[in-house]
């Protein structure tokens, strides 16, 4: 079960990490144009650029490396790390993924990203992952 769940964490977050490098590079999938991917992926009220290429490639390493924690607490991937910075790592992503699922379905989260079709993504997709990712984490910390 360890195994099964650190791999589809990776492949979950890597596949997110490299969305967020291809937006960082100038990628507009899943939208047409600026604009419209950043009402569709960020969301935020008034919201007219996606953010600048450094901090969503600093976003896009962090996700990567989230993944990179859950393999290796599987035994994938070598770390250096002892099993009890593992376990405080794990946690605080189980923590991180969790209160962001949960957030996307409060009423102050809701009112600060409201622009559509962000809102609506939020509820049905990006929050609901994020819980099962928080999850998946939790596990691995048990």
């Amino acid at each position: 079960m360890v195994v099964v769940t650190a791999l589809s964490i990776f492949v979950v977050l890597t596949i997110v990490a490299l969305l967020h490098a291809y937006w960082a590079f100038g990628g507009r999938w899943p939208g047409h144009d600026e604009l419209s991917l950043a009402r569709t992926v960020v969301g935020s009220k008034g919201i007219t650029a996606m953010p600048a290429r450094g901090p969503t490639l600093v976003v896009a390493v962090q996700i990567f490396l989230a993944g990179v924690v859950a393999s290796a607490r599987a035994g994938l991937v070598p770390t250096p790390l002892p099993a009890t910075a593992q376990t405080v790592a794990l946690a605080a992503l189980a923590t991180v993924f969790l209160v962001r699922g949960i957030a996307g379905f409060t009423p102050m989260f809701r009112a600060l990203q409201s622009e559509e079709p962000f809102a609506t993504l939020d509820r049905r997709l990006y929050s609901p992952l994020c819980l099962a990712l928080g999850i998946g984490f939790a596990i691995l910390v048990a």
